[in-house]
């Protein structure tokens, strides 16, 4: 009987993970209203500097930053979802409004630990990947060298890329 008491327990006891699949939502609808009054905000200051007729220096860079990175928190807004409906597949329950979609759709659904690191990683990536392109979008090369490894990042991104999409097939 006591063995049914602690085994019961601590198969109870994967409730603790809600916690994570709460703040986790919370931290993702955060990201996702951030990144929207990012983008808000460049398009005001786009919709400004036109209608003044002003033109400022590294204008169109600075737009483009705004967005990529607005973009970026997209992306980590996205891991948050799909770590938090793993977490809640995983440890919790079947989401059954998932399993009873039309459209198929199978993006969200996770039945392992191994397929919530897989998807987490290849957003991450991603996420790199956009942090990467808005960096370099306020670097200066002023040396040959300089754009030698700027292409060379370019190609290994690339690479890199590449063997990601080929993971699993």
């Amino acid at each position: 009987m006591l063995e049914r008491i602690f085994e019961g327990a601590i198969w109870r006891s994967r409730f603790i993970v809600i916690l994570a699949v709460i703040f986790s939502l919370l931290g993702a609808i955060v990201l996702f209203i951030v990144a929207s009054l990012d983008i808000w905000h460049v398009t005001t200051h786009t919709f400004t500097v036109i209608t003044t007729g002003l033109h400022p220096e590294h204008f169109h860079e600075d737009i483009v930053a705004g967005i990529i990175g607005a973009v970026d928190l997209y992306l980590i807004a996205v891991v948050m979802f799909i770590f938090a409906f793993g977490l809640y597949e995983l440890f919790i329950s079947d989401i059954d409004e998932a399993t009873d979609d039309k459209n198929g759709s199978q993006i969200l659904a996770i039945h392992s630990l191994d397929q919530l690191k897989d998807k987490v990683a290849k957003v991450i990536i991603m996420v790199l990947v956009v942090n990467f392109f808005q960096r370099v979008l306020h670097t200066n090369f002023t040396t040959p060298l300089e754009m030698l490894y700027f292409a060379l990042s370019i190609a290994f991104l690339s690479l890199g890329l590449y063997f990601l999409s080929k993971v699993g097939k």
